[in-house]
């Protein structure tokens, strides 16, 4: 049997950010990816000269200094894209459309027109009262973690800062709404509020923590902030990451599905896949949801926890069109059909992406790429059994896809004359292509109601990173996984080395 010190189950953002720090320790790390691009949720796709990004679309925190996770990784192995810059971004809401920036005062330009100087005042009051919070809640950086023992000594450091902030630490454990409701009465700004707890959790302010809000404030709505998008796509982010951990000796296999955890007793020992078995000396780590992880288990008595509620899927559309002659874009919209549905309803808020825009190498001379898509809110159990070659399928698939055609019309009227390309995604594209149980995008799991799982899992030896093991959905939360699990396998010395080689020493 081949012999490695740690597989990595998944390509996804956890996945490579867990593997690239290894590697950068020393250790012999090779990743197993079933898709023949890595990147997971995160990667690109090209089809007639337009590079897609079949995932995120929105970063920040990652072209200047900062505590995201994400940039932290890109910080030690030495790696990054090239970054634009930009801070606006467009709403198309039942109160009418409008720009919006990140940074402390614009959006109350934006409240003063749509509610008046009173929703102004509670917007001002929120972002004191969020203040203290996001001190605190980037007091401990993610990178500080580990799941074991050794912990006390890496998250000890920082306990002056913790103690500091006492007070503050005990009201960030709870959810979002118990901190809104101390300050916000307007209707719209609750509304927007929800909004952006959905986008962050897949929940509304009732089940989002009030760390993953207070740590947004403290990003966004500061003095000359910016957002930033990598040049090249999503993918040039994944592959700024396999080369990171190819420049420290790692090794990623393409179209090499692992089809079960080898264990021995109750520790992981190793991976099978469809192309020989691979021993582990160190540990196995699992770049997959817990409900794709327990299947590679059923033959081992020990088990990982599956019993988490479950974020529902997604739409998407991708499209290339003809960009001649349409007025001045945003890069990013955010559309809302109905307050009164609720931000997780199905089909009633959809996020469009138009990163030409910022980076035209993405799409012919003249034209424009873009990605439409609900964000965790198409519910699986319409797709549930559906043969995706019969025409019932491509039927439903091109209704379910309206919404996202509607929503493009209200910022481009004419985009169906306009499109050169269409393609479109369902909950049975995720589960397919993504690997995804029920083609989810992760829990949901409600911070009045419970914490995230740690990465350990019921078996020796076997780690779980990705959006099942840490909150929140997106890039900070799965790389953070991820590095908490490779602080998890190397000793404390090289920990700290780490700390102190991103200014934490």
């Amino acid at each position: 049997m081949e012999q490695t010190d740690v597989v990595v189950i998944g390509s996804g953002i956890g996945g490579l950010s867990a593997a690239a720090v290894l590697a950068h320790a020393g250790l012999d790390v090779i990743v197993c990816e079933s898709h023949d691009i890595p990147g997971g949720a995160a990667h690109g796709f090209q089809r007639q000269g337009f590079h897609f990004d079949s995932g995120p679309s929105l970063y920040s925190g990652l072209s200047q200094p900062s505590p995201n996770p994400l940039r932290h990784v890109l910080e030690l192995i030495d790696e990054a894209p090239d970054w634009v810059n930009y801070d606006t971004w467009g709403c198309c809401l039942p109160e009418g459309d409008f720009d919006t920036q990140v940074g402390a005062d614009q959006f109350c330009t934006v409240l003063q027109q749509l509610r008046g100087p009173k929703a102004v005042e509670e917007w001002r009051r929120l972002q004191q009262q969020l203040y203290p919070l996001g001190q605190a809640a980037t007091a401990l950086p993610p990178v500080a973690l580990r799941w074991d023992w050794k912990a006390a000594l890496t998250v000890g450091r920082f306990a002056p800062q913790l103690l500091r902030h006492g007070w503050q630490m005990a009201q960030l454990s709870g959810s979002f709404a118990a901190v809104m409701d101390k300050t916000v009465k307007d209707p719209f700004v609750r509304n927007w509020l929800d909004l952006l707890c959905f986008l962050l959790s897949g929940l509304p302010a009732s089940g989002t923590s009030a760390a993953e809000m207070a740590f947004m404030f403290a990003d966004w709505y500061r003095p000359n902030v910016q957002l930033d998008y990598p040049v090249g796509g999503s993918q040039a982010l994944v592959n700024a990451l396999v080369r990171g951990l190819k420049r420290y000796g790692g090794d990623l296999r393409l179209g090499t599905p692992v089809t079960q955890i080898l264990v021995d007793g109750d520790r992981a020992v190793g991976v099978r896949t469809a192309k020989g078995d691979i021993g582990a000396r160190r540990a196995v780590i699992a770049n997959s949801s817990v409900w794709d992880t327990q299947p590679l288990l059923d033959d081992s008595p020990t088990t990982v926890d599956t019993d988490l509620p479950l974020c529902p899927s997604f739409m998407h559309l991708h499209c290339g069109i003809d960009g001649a002659n349409l007025p001045k874009l945003a890069c990013h919209y955010i559309v809302v059909n109905d307050w009164e549905r609720g931000v997780t309803a199905p089909q009633n808020v959809v996020l469009i992406s138009i990163p030409s825009i910022l980076d035209p190498s993405l799409a012919p001379p003249g034209q424009h790429v873009i990605h439409a898509y609900t964000p965790g809110s198409e519910p699986y159990d319409l797709w549930e059994g559906l043969d995706r070659g019969s025409a019932v399928y491509q039927e439903q698939k091109q209704a379910r896809a309206q919404v996202l055609w509607q929503a493009l019309e209200r910022v481009i009227p004419d985009v169906r004359q306009r499109s050169r390309v269409a393609l479109v995604g369902t909950p049975l594209t995720h589960q397919r292509y993504l690997r995804r149980h029920r083609g989810t995008y992760g829990p949901a799991i409600s911070a009045a109601k419970g914490f995230f799982p740690t990465g350990r899992s019921g078996v020796a030896n076997l780690l779980q990173c990705g959006d099942s093991v840490f909150p929140g959905i997106g890039l900070p939360a799965v790389a953070a996984s991820g590095l908490v699990a490779a602080n998890t396998l190397t000793p404390l010395r090289s920990h700290l080395q780490r700390l102190q080689q991103l200014g934490y020493g």
